[in-house]
């Protein structure tokens, strides 16, 4: 039997807000290379986790612990920059990009640290230039393998919601990154774009990536997925293979009679 590492732990993380509990207790596990979907009702933590992972919040109690494949490190309570340096990328139930740049733009501007940032390196183009174009090489590879190639030169204004949706998730591919965090994927995506856009996840797991993945399309979500966990009140209700959390009637329950809103 081959052991696969964890990438992310989630270790009894709880946080509240006021008089109001987001989390309570709640440990999960992320394997190298795993797809991990993470469902509920509205207002069951999902989002909240995502925040305490990337550094937007820090847990009342608890720990995260991040694997980047050299070695294991605590990493909650580090800023969200921090968080992404580490190797963790996530997207946003609302897409956030910069509307008045075009969509090959959105991509370029990713990728952390670049050396033309630099002000020193800025006056001198031959210290910058190739990994600018080795940067643009990769941006025009990711969009016509996502089939969004035509739209390069748009700017993200003038795009559909379906295809802002998709370009928030691609953009974290610029990075180095091997944890993807994604917020609602498939949110205002049609049914056949977002079987395509999981798809695309189960081939970037192969090359070497890993997923965990808010989704409230169940339906679409569960023939993708590895492990499912579920929250339900800042709770972990239950977790396991797609096949068991659906047939659990404790899931049923809280999807039939609704979670906190």
């Amino acid at each position: 039997m081959v052991l696969v590492a964890n990438i992310l732990e989630v270790k009894g993380v709880s946080k509240r807000f006021g008089g109001v509990v987001a989390l309570q207790d709640v440990s999960l596990s992320v394997p190298s290379q795993g797809i991990v979907g993470l469902i509920g009702p509205n207002g069951s933590g999902k989002t909240t986790l995502f925040n305490v992972v990337t550094g937007f919040y820090v847990p009342d109690k608890g720990e995260v612990w991040f694997n980047d494949g050299n070695r294991s490190e605590r990493i909650d309570g580090l800023n969200p920059n921090e968080v992404f340096a580490k190797g963790i990328v996530r997207t946003f139930q609302i897409p956030r990009l910069f509307k008045s740049l075009t969509v090959l733009e959105n991509l370029l501007v990713t990728p952390f640290a670049q050396k033309g940032e630099n002000p020193l390196k800025a006056l001198k183009p031959s210290s910058w230039i190739e990994e600018e174009r080795a940067l643009a090489r990769k941006a025009v590879s990711l969009l016509r393998r996502f089939g969004l190639l035509e739209y390069a030169n748009v700017r993200v204004s003038e795009l559909s919601g379906a295809h802002i949706k998709l370009l928030e998730t691609i953009r974290g591919l610029m990075t180095p990154a091997k944890l993807f965090l994604l917020d609602e994927p498939a949110a205002g995506v049609e049914a056949g774009a977002a079987h395509e856009l999981f798809r695309l996840v189960r081939e970037l797991r192969s090359e070497g990536y890993t997923f965990l993945i808010v989704e409230h399309r169940i339906e679409i979500l569960m023939q993708y997925v590895d492990y499912v966990y579920v929250l339900h009140n800042g709770q972990l209700l239950a977790e396991g293979k797609p096949e068991e959390v659906t047939s659990n009637p404790k899931v049923v329950e809280a999807y039939i009679g609704g979670g906190s809103a």
